[in-house]
């Protein structure tokens, strides 16, 4: 009875020792790289969690997430980037502030990013058509966004001729839209003063040097700032200049307005992305899309506080008014 080492019979199966048995497969997973703080992208996760859901995917069950946060650091971009890597993700969510360095680390497994300021200055992609390179996502449409947030700040400042605008120059994203609001504020003879930032502890100084004569602020997202932007709502307060925003996010904490995308729409449709590269598609031949949905938010706590006057008309505009 030899055979004994080798199978047992029970009920005329054969069972194997355990040894031999198949592994359970392993689920496709995804690396979500969070730039700024986990609470700061809930409503976004959220948004892309849900959207997966929908298609199918459901976290823990057909597909698994693996989530780091780099919380503003951006020297965590390719620390967590070498981790996916080594995880062996099937494909990399990000914005597009991280996705410089996770580039850099890996040339085959997809990169999709959810938001960025401008792909394609930015280096990330070729063409909007034909990304190419293993990177697709969504585009914020900057330079059209720029033009129209000065323009809403003009309606509530009619006399605005000094603009201050802080902003990473760390950060390749917010330098071009640096560039873009001084280009724009040329068209309408508004002066600039640049508050340039690399990290956290620079945001104080910069306040504290700013001059006189400044009547708003314009924040250029990236994952520095949006990190920190409690603290910028908090400084600009201080020196009593309304703020406006690129996200609707940022303006219940102290910010003055906002006009943008509706990001948690863009990170819905970033999980339809997902969906099709899981599915066999590869990011070079998906074009990088663009919102559909723009909001106009503004808080009027902020603008009580800072003893702000915004015309009956401007409001009937808004999307959302916070209270």
């Amino acid at each position: 009875m030899r055979r004994r080492d080798f199978t047992i019979l029970f009920g005329g199966a054969a069972v194997w020792p355990s040894s031999t048995l198949a592994q359970p497969a392993k689920l496709p997973t995804i690396g979500f790289l969070g730039p700024d703080t986990s609470s700061a992208f809930t409503p976004w996760t959220a948004a892309f969690v849900q959207r997966l859901r929908e298609l199918g995917w459901i976290e823990g069950r057909t597909i698994a997430i693996e989530y780091r946060w780099a919380d503003g650091r951006t020297e965590r971009f390719r620390e967590i980037a070498t981790e996916f890597v080594r995880l062996k993700v099937d494909v990399i969510v990000t914005a597009g502030s991280a996705v410089p360095a996770v580039m850099q680390t890996t040339s085959t497994i997809p990169i999709v990013f959810a938001i960025a300021v401008d792909p394609i200055g930015s280096g990330m992609i070729a063409s909007l058509a034909r990304p190419g390179g293993n990177v697709t996502g969504l585009s914020l449409l900057s330079s059209e966004l720029v033009s129209k947030r000065i323009e809403l700040l003009r309606d509530v400042l009619p006399n605005l001729s000094r603009l201050a605008v802080i902003a990473n120059v760390g950060s390749r994203g917010a330098v071009l839209e640096l560039a873009e609001v001084r280009t724009v504020a040329r068209k309408f003879g508004i002066d600039i003063e640049a508050l340039e930032i690399r990290r956290a502890e620079d945001i104080a100084p910069a306040f504290g040097a700013l001059k006189k004569g400044a009547q708003a602020l314009y924040v250029c997202p990236d994952a520095l700032v949006n990190a920190n932007y409690v603290r910028i709502n908090t400084f600009a307060l201080g020196a009593r200049l309304p703020t406006i925003h690129a996200f609707r996010d940022f303006v219940g904490a102290g910010g003055l307005m906002s006009y943008g995308p509706n990001n948690a729409d863009l990170f819905r449709r970033a999980g339809d992305i997902v969906d099709k590269i899981l599915k066999g598609a590869k990011p070079a031949d998906l074009p990088v899309e663009q919102p559909t949905k723009f909001e106009l938010v503004i808080n009027l706590t902020t603008a009580k506080a800072l003893g702000f006057t915004i015309p009956e008309a401007f409001l009937l505009r808004a999307d959302e008014l916070i209270e």
